[in-house]
């Protein structure tokens, strides 16, 4: 979160993930958002382990190829930090105005936080006041540690960039979900972000995050089962899954594997959807939508409609967003939509939002 933003000017969406880094840069216009930019350029192996930057040369060198790539002349940048190295927390507490909860912040925080509060940085989102007379609020409690927000600062800095937020995945979802899909104030929606090492799942109540959680699987997970299952490279392996083929390698062997590793993360947006419903009697998810890299991959939308009985759709970050088809060929942007979901949430980001 961290907001520094001033002005309301354009910025630039950047998402650094463990595989990947990706850019989107939208224009406000008057019916809402038009896309700019938009690219991807992947990451060695090891550069990002677990939400840490291992190797910052090797990502700000990422980060300024790619700017050199989409010629954008915006210096504002927004990111993002994902996965356990975020501690999303909702928590429930006495009533009282914004300004009086960001006075008293720390404090409520650190019987929520595992780490000495001097260590992290510490931001909030009142969801809302109860309607019973109980005197409370609920309140979701974000932190992160403030030698990994400056891990990620001073890569984006290197890199000419001026880092004007530094957000929260799940938040940035939220936004590019708001801005894509119409929803009712009673809606409970499981929006669920697959990326190569942590998958984070989100239910949205009325547009606004109510639950997340972050699973240690993702897209790496698919590779390495191959790469064993079939004794080949890792680069082999995710040729494999991306393409779907490889010089002389059964690809049939392979579809069980994947349905595995499909069933596992079904399981675990399951138990979610469990998990979060049993703390509202009555209440239900009506839809599931998927992003990320994995989103699309053979089989998963089906097993997870089949596991947790809900409808599933692949969510299109740009399905409200305009765009100039001469520059930007629609059949692209339809299959590589879903990789920029949290970008493009990143890339709406404006001065004075929370």
């Amino acid at each position: 979160m961290l907001p520094f933003l001033t002005k309301k000017k354009d910025v630039i969406g950047l998402d650094i993930g463990s595989n990947s880094i990706k850019l989107v840069q939208l224009a406000k216009v008057k019916k809402g958002y038009r896309l700019v930019k938009l690219g991807v350029i992947q990451l060695p192996p090891e550069a990002i382990v677990d939400g840490s930057i291992i190797d910052s040369m090797t990502v700000t060198n990422a980060i300024k190829e790619l700017l050199a790539q989409q010629g954008t002349k915006v210096k504002d940048a927004v990111s993002a930090f994902t996965g356990h190295s975020v501690i999303i927390k909702k928590v429930a507490l006495s009533a009282m105005t914004e300004d009086e909860l960001a006075d008293s912040i720390q404090w409520e925080a650190e019987q929520y936080i595992p780490f000495p509060i001097a260590d992290v940085n510490i931001d909030f989102q009142i969801l809302g006041y109860d309607t019973e007379g109980k005197g409370q609020m609920d309140v979701i409690l974000v932190a992160v540690k403030k030698d990994m927000i400056n891990d990620y600062v001073n890569v984006i800095k290197e890199a000419g960039l001026n880092p004007v937020v530094i957000d929260v995945d799940s938040f940035a979802l939220e936004n590019m979900f708001e801005a894509n899909y119409p929803v009712a104030p009673t809606d409970n929606i499981a929006v669920v972000n697959i990326g190569a090492a942590v998958t984070s799942i989100n239910i949205l109540k009325g547009g606004v995050t109510a639950f997340t959680r972050a699973v240690t699987i993702g897209g790496n997970f698919f590779t390495e089962e191959i790469q064993k299952l079939l004794n080949i490279s890792f680069k082999d392996a995710e040729t494999l899954k991306i393409e779907g083929t490889v010089k002389d390698v059964d690809i049939s062997a392979v579809q069980p594997v994947i349905d595995k590793v499909c069933g596992n993360i079904a399981l675990e947006i399951k138990r979610s959807i469990d998990f979060y419903l049993g703390g509202m009697p009555g209440d239900y998810v009506t839809k599931i939508y998927l992003s990320g890299g994995c989103s699309k991959m053979k089989g998963l939308l089906n097993i997870i409609q089949e596991r947790t009985a809900l409808p599933v759709e692949i969510i299109n970050p740009f399905s409200a967003v305009e765009f100039n088809q001469k520059v930007f060929d629609p059949d692209y942007i339809a299959g590589v939509s879903p990789v920029f979901a949290v970008a493009a949430g990143l890339a709406m980001r404006r001065a004075g939002d929370r």
